[in-house]
């Protein structure tokens, strides 16, 4: 059970928070205060302090709300012909540039719709991350390909999040991923490392396009088909080098239709009235900040600030088990106006059966998960959540088990396990294939033929690669 003197003071801050994989939407950190900071300290995070992953979460910049965030540009009635700060006109006329803006605008024009109305909460947000990295902002849309902007986006290969990250990845690029937070759902910190990301690939390859290809493909293959066809592409410079590239066979098909959907996607979100596409005005994406002790229910922070549930769980979606994370004191975002001056002595009023996320319990007889999950009224699922030390389904005598609350439980996302890249076998019916394993052998270990594996995962070779992800069932 957390101490209440973790409670140390309230940061008020108003703040604009402000892969990779299939060209297909997926299916589907604190800074601690000095002890003498007055209760009611407005603080800006010091970024030093964000490198800190193993005790907490960042905590977002202090920023004013009409400088960082201001509001999304009004839906225009029609005006002057559009700019852009990446190369869209060149294109436009390239067949398949033009094949993905008649898809988009015509069988899939009200999903490509209601996407660019959910990107527009994030776009002042992305948009100055990308400026500030010194990154075409008009790279915003790339988002749009990745995900449909949804923070929650969870493909087959298991990339996670708005801007589509592997665990591997995310953490190279300053993300937490681990079992109680996942920053790729992060909406601001995935956005800043996707901006990282993609600087790190057009320093690497001089070009946005042949960047925004290594997003999706690799740099790896981007880079062996620059070496392997460099006479197909010696006449071409620039972004003209990556449809010089896509005419060869370096890049698998999702890649090569991969920049022309975020030209396509560019191109409709500029000049959206001549595709009949209606954008809508939409409130940013802003929120102030709280500081709470560890293995404290989301909920809890609720009642002290009046904050709705499911608007606490959508400014934090990575906050995964609907908890902050044991550890270390965690910068839990409220909408704006939900973080007042009384608040550390607000949630110190709360008892502390109900701040604590658990309930430590000694086991006193060896039983089954199953069983003393339905002794307290919880899933064997719900259990698992507050318990990673518990595998298998089977709990020892004398073992400690974290039987959670139910704020803490209507706080939790219902996601798989954020590190699953890591398992061998098959979680939720997903494989990630590991070096030297072949079809056959993943056949035979998930209990399906060869053939049934093809038919899941699209292929007409039984030829996988390594860090693949395989559907089995």
């Amino acid at each position: 059970m957390p101490s209440c003197g973790t409670v140390r003071s309230l940061l008020v801050v108003t703040a604009f928070l402000g892969g990779c994989l299939p060209s297909g939407v997926p299916m589907t950190a604190p800074v601690a205060l000095p002890d003498s900071a007055p209760a009611t300290a407005a603080v800006r995070a010091d970024p030093a302090q964000e490198g800190n992953r193993a005790e907490s979460v960042a905590a977002p910049e202090s920023v004013p709300l009409a400088e960082a965030a201001g509001s999304p540009p009004e839906p225009p009635p029609a005006p002057a012909e559009a700019t852009w700060d990446i190369d869209v006109k060149s294109y436009l006329e390239h067949d398949r540039v033009a094949f993905y803006i008649d898809r988009y605008t015509g069988p899939a024009r009200d999903r490509v719709q209601a996407w660019m109305n959910r990107g527009r909460k994030y776009e002042p947000m992305i948009r100055k991350t990308f400026r500030e990295a010194g990154i075409a902002e008009d790279m915003y849309f790339l988002g749009l390909v990745e995900s449909g902007y949804d923070p929650h986006a969870y493909s087959r290969a298991a990339a996670v999040g708005m801007w589509q990250f592997m665990t591997a990845t995310a953490r190279g690029f300053g993300l937490r991923v681990d079992w109680w937070v996942d920053e790729r759902r992060d909406p601001v910190r995935s956005t800043k490392a996707a901006a990282a990301f993609l600087t790190a690939l057009r320093d690497q390859f001089g070009s946005l396009y042949l960047a925004a290809a290594a997003y999706n493909g690799g740099p790896g293959r981007v880079s062996r088909g620059l070496t392997r066809y460099a006479d197909r592409v010696a006449d071409s410079e620039g972004d003209d080098q990556f449809f010089a590239l896509a005419e060869t066979r370096a890049l698998r098909a999702e890649t090569s239709n991969y920049v022309p959907q975020l030209i396509a996607a560019a191109a409709i979100g500029k000049e959206p009235w001549k595709y009949g596409i209606r954008l809508d005005s939409v409130a940013p994406y802003a929120y102030d900040s709280v500081l709470v002790p560890p293995a404290t229910s989301v909920a809890a922070v609720g009642l002290a600030t009046g904050a709705p549930l499911d608007s606490l769980k959508t400014h934090n979606p990575h906050l995964l088990r609907g908890i902050t994370p044991p550890g270390g004191d965690t910068w839990v975002r409220v909408p704006l106006g939900y973080a007042p001056a009384t608040f550390a002595a607000d949630f110190l009023a709360i008892p502390d059966s109900v701040r604590a996320a658990w309930t430590p319990v000694k086991v006193k007889k060896a039983t089954t998960l199953a069983a003393l999950a339905k002794a307290h009224g919880l899933t064997s699922t719900q259990l698992r959540w507050y318990n990673p030390q518990l595998r298998g389904t089977r709990v020892a005598a004398g073992a400690s088990v974290n039987v959670p609350t139910k704020l803490a439980i209507r706080g939790a996302f219902q996601v798989a396990d954020p590190a699953i890249e890591r398992y061998g076998a098959a979680v939720n019916g997903v494989h990630i294939v590991r070096k030297g394993e072949t079809l056959s052998h993943i056949a035979a270990r998930n209990r399906v033929s060869v053939a049934r594996l093809m038919s899941l995962n699209g292929l007409k070779r039984n030829v996988i690669y390594p860090g693949q992800a395989i559907r089995v069932r």
